[in-house]
């Protein structure tokens, strides 16, 4: 164990024997030598915490020493000591990554107030390098599960951007894993021991979701009794992670413009600006471009977000991975449940391959989930799945008055060319909304539920396709 241990480097012998009787009565431990070369053999053969190193040495000088020590896997915190103190001799130890600098004669006092103070500082810095290792562990690219090429391309990309400051933004339909993603770059940048900040846009009411993101000060609308920091501040040196971006109102969308282009902001009803260094990963389940288009979305901060675009494949198109996230999901949730050895039947296998996955990983997810639970033996079939799972999949999707968007009333696929493609979609999107809203009895919630999208994003939906609300 090194976590006490400090190692004494000075030619004077009675200062080395003062400083030995001084810190092991501190219930350090304390090894001391006389030159430069047995110093380094001595971190070499066993870990330091610290090293009270003298400049003037018989052999090397305390600054070759230090430069030398650089090179060790775990180098010793370094308090520097010397009775030719300099400030250029001060500056070229910090250069090596001395800690402090102390000049002979000292006082017990200040000396082990420096000694304590090192300590900590490297107790701080290996808390750091822990949190970033289970950071890392935790969301790092090994949880991301896919062998495909789709998927291939995503890491390739991922682990290409991690490093970098630039913004990310991640497509995908909802389920896809975008926040997994997200979390997975943080881990990877140099960003990993500061603060991940997610937030989805869609869930937070438009009137609240400005404080939510920039704070507010006290007095700044009512009910604002004190002053409150906001999302982007407390992810200062760290990730923020917005989520459904596309949902954010023209009025917050200049905001977000002005912290990207400026790296500053206000808190609602201050007029002081608040500098903060946080890196944005944004993600959406809706085609930007087009909201650009329709005008719900600047297109200035679109070109903004768009920099470095990640694109999530659907699960139906990656169905070569349905194995692999099996197995995964049967360990992770195998681990909470405390049960051990389980499979997956081949015919069940086949049924989850077969399946078109409308909830993609998500609905994976909970599906097995749900049979590591209820499994009675160490097998999981086809039973044990939800009955839809067990239908075959529904037939293509047609539009209203009857027209298939397979192909034309012909059956020739010429006949989808005659009108827009934004026409076409729009037809489409507004016929499953309002088939959605018939099952429901017009219930917007359940509906949004039925259709796997937040409330917020259906209501935004039915106003933009001049669909009347219902309740």
């Amino acid at each position: 164990m090194g976590d006490k241990r400090i190692l004494i480097v000075d030619d004077e012998e009675i200062l080395r024997d003062v400083l030995s009787d001084l810190l092991e009565s501190e219930a350090y431990q304390a090894d001391a030598v006389s030159t430069g070369a047995d110093a380094l053999d001595r971190m070499r053969e066993r870990q330091y915490a610290v090293v009270l190193l003298d400049l003037m040495l018989p052999d090397i000088d305390g600054l070759e020493v230090l430069d030398e020590m650089r090179k060790l896997e775990q180098p010793p915190t370094a308090i520097m000591l010397t009775a030719y103190a300099s400030l250029d001799k001060a500056v070229s130890a910090t250069k090596l990554g001395a800690f402090n600098f102390i000049a002979k004669p000292f006082k017990n006092e200040e000396l082990l107030l420096a000694v304590k103070n090192a300590l900590e500082h490297r107790e701080l810095l290996e808390e750091n390098r822990r949190l970033k290792s289970t950071l890392q562990e935790r969301y790092g690219f090994q949880n991301i599960v896919g062998k495909g090429a789709a998927m291939r391309q995503v890491f390739d990309l991922v682990a290409q951007v991690a490093p970098r400051r630039s913004t990310v933004l991640v497509e995908g339909e909802s389920g896809t894993g975008k926040e997994l993603v997200a979390r997975a770059i943080h881990a990877a940048s140099g960003r990993a021991s500061s603060p991940f900040v997610a937030i989805n846009c869609g869930n937070i009411p438009p009137d609240l979701l400005e404080s939510e993101l920039f704070g507010h000060v006290k007095g700044a609308f009512t009910g604002a009794t004190v002053t409150k920091k906001g999302l982007f501040e407390a992810a200062d040196g760290g990730t923020v992670f917005l989520d459904e971006v596309g949902t954010l109102s023209m009025e917050i969308q200049a905001r977000l413009l002005r912290v990207i282009q400026e790296r500053e902001f206000r808190r609602l009803g201050s007029l002081e600006n608040i500098k903060v260094d946080v890196r944005i990963i944004a993600a959406t389940n809706t085609d930007l471009a087009g909201c650009v288009s329709r005008g719900t979305f600047r297109d200035d901060l679109y070109y903004r977000l768009n920099v470095i675009v990640v694109k999530l494949p659907p699960l139906r198109d990656r169905t070569e991975d349905i194995p692999l996230l099996a197995e995964h999901f049967i360990r992770k949730f195998s681990g909470e449940n405390h049960r051990d050895g389980l499979t997956v039947a081949p015919e069940a296998l086949k049924v989850l391959m077969d399946y078109h996955w409308p909830g993609n990983v998500r609905e994976l997810e909970n599906v097995m989930e749900r049979a590591v639970v209820l499994a009675p033996g160490d097998v999981i079939d086809a039973a044990l799945f939800p009955r839809n799972l067990l239908q075959p999949p529904p037939p293509a999707p047609v539009a209203p008055g009857g027209g298939a968007f397979a192909s034309g009333p012909d059956g020739s696929p010429e006949d989808l060319l005659a009108r827009p493609l934004k026409e076409r979609v729009g037809e489409y999107e507004k016929a499953v909304i309002l088939a959605a809203l018939e099952k429901t009895g017009g219930n917007q919630k359940k509906a949004a539920g039925l259709l796997d999208v937040n409330p917020t994003t259906l209501s935004e939906k039915l106003k933009r396709l001049g669909i009347r609300d219902s309740k």
